[in-house]
């Protein structure tokens, strides 16, 4: 892994605390202490997970370029312990040599004197200043929320070496607004995280923001999972996509991205870098069957950035992809399928158009439904002018309108117009391969030689979720 920077290095070192806790049974603390002591920043990262697996140290590479003496000698300090060792061991690893000629210099452990626990403890001293750490620190912390890890609690400690002897601290706990069973899967947390993500404003907030979310209602989310087969050459990967769409009304305290989404991707419960196979994903998806028109998809590093053509001022998207391994920890290093991802983010998109009347509807739709008023009035025209009573009576009937009281034709026109679009809504909404012959306006038998499947066409992809790499 090469590290080009010193934040990289911090963030890298918190995320194998955080793979080290998800391999514990119990329940762990992940603890970022940063101490400063002008010009030295004094960094520990500690965690009661597992204990470490000491190759994940010896596998970084440090980039000179990026990483100067001036700032770092290159100095890891570990200790660590399993649980079943009575002492915690004691390591210094220098990573400014070449990985080849690297070796742990072992020093005097300590014994545990029966006790049992297991974990581990990074340090390291480098010459930068607080800030620059923290924001880095801090945003990843608030990614990982949207995971909600159930055995993790992370805390932020920063402690500087002045007169005033400050300390402040940052508990990264999740204060749920939906607060979720410990045995819940991990799309249904991601799914929640997502959810208080949104309504936190990116997690900048402690709860939800009122001003902007008075209603549920405003926000709509949904999820998409896509599995492909385990074989001996390829682990078995999973792809959750999570996609929720917000309608704000004027707030002072939004702040709006205009026409872009931002699609934040994790990789094996961390937040990871935006890989070709997820660009290559998003731009071959058919927006325009989700009244959607995508202008470019760029990678920003840490995410990718979507932006779209028209896209109404009160609607905003957010959108998060999360692949890793169906066991853990996985047996080989992997990069994401983009058919995996595409997927995904599909089964997400069809699962919003299913699930909420009238969002999402493709271009195609748009248009139809745009005939109906001029239909609606046709068709009631014909209705009210005709002198067939019993005539008459049935379409009020199939109308559910009520026959006591003379009805008016908007009254007659509206009610068509609803059952008109409901129909165009109820088709638009199903998936492209499993879509049936359109619903009769007034439900009356389909004609006996008529094929659904002259009607539409299957989806040139189609077939299931469940994909198998090439051998």
């Amino acid at each position: 892994m090469d590290i080009s920077s010193v934040q990289k290095l911090c963030i890298d070192l918190i995320s194998s605390a955080v793979q080290r806790c998800r391999l514990s049974e119990d329940l762990c603390r992940l603890s970022v202490v940063l101490k400063s002591s002008p010009p030295i920043i004094r960094v520990s990262i500690s965690d009661t997970g597992t204990g470490s697996c000491l190759e994940e140290f010896q596998d970084l590479k440090c980039n000179r370029e990026g990483i100067g003496t001036e700032k770092w000698d290159g100095l890891l300090s570990i200790k660590t312990t399993s649980i079943s060792d009575n002492k915690i061991y004691h390591y210094h690893l220098n990573l400014r040599g070449s990985v080849s000629a690297r070796r742990l210099t072992r020093l005097p452990s300590i014994l545990k004197n029966d006790a049992k626990f297991s974990g581990t403890e990074v340090c390291l001293s480098i010459s930068e200043t607080i800030d620059a750490l923290l924001n880095d620190i801090k945003h990843y912390f608030q990614k990982m929320l949207i995971l909600k890890i159930p055995s993790v609690a992370a805390e932020l400690v920063i402690e500087r070496g002045d007169a005033s002897g400050l300390r402040c601290q940052n508990v990264f706990l999740p204060n749920e607004c939906s607060p979720l069973n410990f045995s819940s899967s991990n799309v249904e947390r991601l799914k929640s995280g997502l959810e208080e993500y949104v309504l936190k404003h990116r997690n900048s907030l402690n709860n939800k923001c009122d001003s902007c979310f008075c209603s549920r209602e405003k926000l709509k989310i949904s999820s998409g999972v896509a599995r492909s087969m385990e074989s001996h050459r390829s682990p078995g990967l999973i792809v959750e996509a999570v996609i929720a769409i917000s309608e704000h009304s004027e707030s002072l305290c939004f702040r709006s991205s205009g026409n872009k989404t931002e699609v934040l991707h994790f990789k094996d419960f961390s937040p990871s870098s935006v890989s070709i196979a997820s660009l290559n994903a998003l731009t071959s998806i058919d927006w325009r069957s989700y009244g959607l028109t995508l202008v470019s998809a760029v990678d920003q590093v840490d995410h990718a950035l979507i932006e779209w053509e028209s896209l109404p001022p009160y609607l905003h998207i957010d959108m998060v992809i999360h692949c890793y391994h169906k066991q853990f920890p996985g047996k080989c290093k992997y990069q994401p399928d983009r058919h995996l991802i595409k997927k995904g983010v599909k089964l997400a998109l069809d699962d919003l158009k299913e699930k909420h009347t009238g969002l999402l509807l493709s271009a195609h739709a748009v248009k139809i439904c745009s005939y109906a008023p001029d239909l609606a009035s046709s068709i009631a025209g014909i209705i009210l002018s005709s002198n067939d009573v019993k005539f008459q009576s049935k379409c009020s009937l199939l109308l559910e309108l009520s026959q006591s009281q003379e009805i008016g034709k908007q009254t007659v026109e509206d009610r068509i117009k609803e059952k008109i679009i409901s129909v165009i809504e109820t088709n638009d909404r199903k998936p492209e391969k499993i879509k049936e012959a359109a619903p009769f306006l007034f439900e009356d038998d389909p004609p006996q030689d008529l094929d659904p499947a002259d009607l539409y066409l299957e989806e040139h992809e189609g077939g299931d979720d469940v994909f198998s790499f090439p051998d």
